[in-house]
């Protein structure tokens, strides 16, 4: 079985920083395209960033020069550093990636549970 499990979110002041980290777990033969989307309230799902498979990254004009992906292949583990903090940053963040198991010939999308990321004005 293969999980991700994301942690970091909590409540900041707007202009504050916070650090999401997004742990893969379980059957993994290798992970390939890895990356953040969010939700907030009425609105629909969007990406904030990513990892390709080709290895370059992916950047919301909301969220570019602001926010930062970075990865850890050794510990199958992706991180969000998020600088100024606005309120509209203020949603459910959630990892997702492209993930072949052991023993199997192809890859599939996961999703985790989300971590709560509020930011007062």
């Amino acid at each position: 079985q293969v999980q991700l499990v994301e942690s970091g979110g909590g409540l900041v002041q707007a202009g504050g920083s916070l650090r999401l980290s997004c742990a893969a777990s379980g059957s993994i033969g290798s992970i390939n395209a890895m990356g953040w989307y969010r939700q907030a309230p009425g609105k629909q799902r969007e990406l904030v960033a990513a990892f390709t498979s080709g290895g370059s990254t992916n950047y919301a004009n909301s969220v570019k020069d602001r926010f930062t992906i970075s990865r850890d292949s050794a510990k199958n583990t992706m991180y969000l550093q998020m600088n100024s903090l606005k309120p509209e940053d203020t949603a459910v963040y959630y990892c997702n990636a492209d993930i072949r198991r052991t023993l199997s010939r192809y890859s599939r999308d996961y999703w985790g549970q989300g971590t709560q990321v509020t930011v007062s004005s």
